[in-house]
């Protein structure tokens, strides 16, 4: 692609309004200079050469492209590394393959482009256009928006404005009438958006085109004659009086519109159809202020396509049908093999006569071979469908599936389920059948049924299931085993769901959840009296429990009735007396009488709870 074209690639984005694009000219558009304006296409997701387009900016294979980056591309979506903000869009047209140019402006405002333009018509008034997407998702925040100004020789003449995130192709475009003797402009490009998070946009279909008055054939619709009948004009319509001098010349397509070719002498605003022989006839009309400017295409404009239509005065008509078919003419059903003559009279009043030469042939009995694929899991889209021959039916055949016509013969991504396959083939002999694609038996885990128990009770979990096991896990990891273990016995310390993650030998999928519901009674016994008498019965004052439900008492304080500390210990396992108090202050037996306590203990579940109360001490 030429550095013209890349000029072109900007300029569609510089309009005076959001308008539509056949708002941006209100008559008739000439050829695009500009024909490399879509990018191209190609089977690659980018082109692996730099095209050269955008000078002071770096081509990239290696996309999202940084911030001062560009590419070409075909699918966004295809990219494993897309911003999550970007929308994965492919280019504006019906083309999978086509490319677009996909920007990440760079990080400081300023001009990125300049170009000078040449060989125009003075006086002439031009179009510029293009198709342009913001590319960051609707509804993302503090994402810039892309915003561009327009100059031409220095000058600034439009703005995009900011440039929506709606998630929509829009067309940008102007129009500029050229000054008397000038014939090129030298225009530039200026991004007004800072870079950084945002400032990014996809550009296709641009277009630079002579616009021009309404120029028409009328009525546009097909022109019908008969082969027998007489010559038409053609009149050229040109509404508006933009050219003072208009010059006409008459065109024709030999390809039904594809290319066009001068008609000699046909310079006039009215062209006769002369031609009888039946068939359909392309005519246009190229329109230019004068004749220096009609012939050249930078200064021109096309009128619409006008399609002259000669009903033919004989029609023969051969086809050849499977047994059991009919062919309809004027009414009237064929069902044997035969000549037929008929006559028509068309709408506008052609008279024709039409010879039908039809052969029916029996049917074959079209046989096909399907290659049937069962999915693999309950869940899983995998089972497919192949047509692997097909036997007896006449080239080419049309394959159908689910009743729709496809050019495919492998139909894949199915779940189970019934699928119909129906095949036809040259003369309509057809084939129909159901296949059905068998669910295989469900691959589960069973982690059995809720459990309860008190804080600090194991538990334990025998899971089961109905085949082998490729992988497994236990969501979340109750740390219960290393490496992990399938069945599980541990003291859990809250309740929680445990989800078991299973994938079958044949890679199916599986999950199911028990719920362990943990009882949080604290179960803790202090007592209220002791005799550290020394009988081996009660001579201490200690705190009781179930372990692990206890895991330590963290502190024990004792106080007379003065509230003086006569005993104090910290961190000693429940349940073991001599850690208790032995009744002894300062190593002298402390007199009988109510003692206040303070007691902390830390549970199974890392919950410390504080106790306090009396206690007696008796000998």
């Amino acid at each position: 692609m030429n550095r013209t074209i890349f000029f072109l690639l900007f300029l569609g984005l510089f309009s005076i309004s959001n308008d539509v694009r056949a708002q941006i000219c209100g008559g008739n558009l000439g050829e695009n200079i500009f024909t490399d304006g879509d990018f191209g296409s190609g089977t690659a997701n980018m082109p692996a050469s730099n095209p050269m387009i955008a000078p002071g900016y770096i081509y990239t294979t290696n996309p999202p492209p940084s911030d001062g980056y560009y590419t070409l591309s075909n699918n966004l979506a295809a990219w494993p590394g897309l911003y999550s903000a970007w929308l994965g869009i492919g280019d504006n047209s019906t083309d999978p393959f086509g490319y677009m140019m996909v920007i990440n402006a760079s990080f400081q405002p300023g001009l990125f482009y300049e170009q000078e333009v040449d060989g125009l018509c003075d006086n002439t008034l031009y179009v510029f256009r293009a198709d342009v997407i913001n590319l960051i998702k609707t509804g993302t925040p503090n994402h810039i928006d892309p915003n561009v100004s327009f100059l031409i020789d220095g000058v600034e003449f439009f703005t995009t404005g900011n440039i929506p995130k709606n998630q929509q192709w829009q067309t940008y475009g102007f129009t500029f009438t050229t000054a008397p003797g000038q014939t090129s402009v030298v225009l530039s490009l200026k991004n007004n958006a800072p870079g950084g998070n945002g400032n990014d946009l996809a550009l296709d279909n641009i277009e630079f085109r002579p616009c021009g008055p309404e120029a028409l054939v009328l009525p546009v619709e097909i022109e019908n004659i008969c082969e027998d009948g007489s010559p038409i004009d053609l009149d050229a319509t040109v509404i508006g009086d933009q050219y003072d001098t208009p010059a006409f010349q008459w065109q024709q397509s030999f390809d039904e519109g594809i290319t066009w070719q001068n008609i000699p002498g046909a310079n006039n605003p009215v062209y006769t159809h002369s031609q009888l022989s039946s068939g359909y006839y392309y005519y246009r009309y190229l329109l230019a202020n004068g004749p220096g400017n009609l012939s050249n295409s930078k200064c021109r404009v096309v009128s619409n396509v006008k399609i002259v239509y000669v009903v033919p005065k004989f029609y023969e008509i051969r086809d050849t049908l499977c047994e059991g078919l009919s062919f309809t003419l004027n009414g009237h059903s064929y069902t044997q093999t035969g000549v037929y003559v008929d006559s028509l009279v068309s709408s506008i009043g052609c008279d024709s006569i039409l010879t039908l030469d039809l052969t029916i042939v029996p049917d074959p009995g079209i046989v096909a071979e399907v290659v049937v694929q069962n999915p693999g899991c309950i869940q899983t889209t995998d089972g497919s469908l192949l047509i692997q021959n097909v036997l007896n039916g006449v080239s080419p055949l049309s394959y159908y599936f689910q009743g729709a016509p496809t050019g495919l013969t492998f139909f894949e991504s199915l779940i189970a389920g019934s699928y119909t396959i129906g095949i036809e083939d040259r003369y309509g002999c057809t084939y129909e059948e159901e296949f059905s694609l068998q669910p295989p038996t469900e691959f589960f885990v069973d982690a059995g049924s809720d459990v309860f128990v008190e804080l600090g009770e194991l538990v334990t979990i025998h899971p089961v299931t109905n085949t082998g096991l490729e992988s497994f896990y236990w969501s979340p990891d109750p740390m219960m085993c290393d490496p992990e273990c399938w069945d599980l016995a541990w003291y859990p310390k809250a309740s929680t769901d445990l989800v078991l993650n299973a994938v079958s030998e044949d890679g199916c999928v599986a999950s199911d959840t028990v719920h362990v519901g943990v009882i949080g009674n604290r179960k803790v016994y202090i007592p209220n009296v002791f005799s550290p008498n020394a009988d081996g019965v009660n001579d201490y004052f200690a705190v009781f429990g179930p372990e692990p439900h206890l895991q330590s008492v963290q502190k024990m304080m004792v106080f007379d009735r003065w509230g003086a500390l006569v005993f104090e210990q910290k961190d000693f396992a429940p349940n073991r007396e001599s850690s208790g108090w032995d009744g002894r202050v300062n190593g002298d037996t402390a007199p009988v009488g109510v003692y206040t306590y303070l007691v902390e203990i830390r549970f199974y579940d890392d919950r410390v709870l504080e106790y306090s109360g009396d206690v007696m001490l008796v000998k």
